[in-house]
Order: structure tokens, then sequence, then C-alpha cells
């Protein structure tokens, strides 16, 4: 619906201003996205769950350091033990 206002005044002078106004009462048509939010809402999925990944092999490669290291102490040892055998052996005169 459109109305029209026509507002006339009167100055001091005598002088009369005429002031038109157009009043539209027109609904906007709702606006889509474009898909853009379904495009954003899919890379920030795929970077959390490449962070995961990225994190978790992390901590997968820091367990696995941890345990290499461990064996090899536990190598040390035996090894260690091994020698005090053989010295203790070599130096029984029983034998």
């Amino acid at each position: 619906m459109t109305e029209e206002r026509i507002t006339e005044t009167e100055g001091p002078a005598g002088e009369t201003h005429t002031t038109h106004t157009i009043i539209t009462d027109r609904e906007e048509p709702r606006r889509s996205g474009g898909g853009a939010g379904w495009m954003i809402l899919m890379v920030l999925v795929i970077v959390a769950v490449a962070g995961f990944f990225l994190f978790s092999n992390m901590s997968d490669s820091e367990v696995a350091k941890n345990n290499a290291v461990a064996e090899a102490a536990n190598q040390v040892g035996d090894a260690a033990q091994n020698v005090g055998d053989a010295v203790k052996d070599a130096t029984d005169p029983a034998k």
C-alpha cells in the first residue's frame, strides 16, 4: 500500500512551503546467505577434525618415544647384569 502525504506550511512573510512524503508499506523479500554459512561451517568442521588427528598422533608418538627409552634402559640393565655375571664367573676360583 502506498500513501502520499502533502504538508503545507505558511511562513511569517506569507510564503507557502509544500512537502510531499510518500510512504510505501511493502514487505522486503527474505534474502538467503547463498550457502556461505554452510561453507564456513564445513571448513570449521574439517579444521577441527584435522586438529584432533594431529594432536592425537603427536601424543601417540610421545608415548612411543617414552616406550622406546624405557626398553633401551631395560636392555642396558640386562647387559650390565650379563657383564656382572661374566665377571663373577671369570673370577670364581671354583670353576
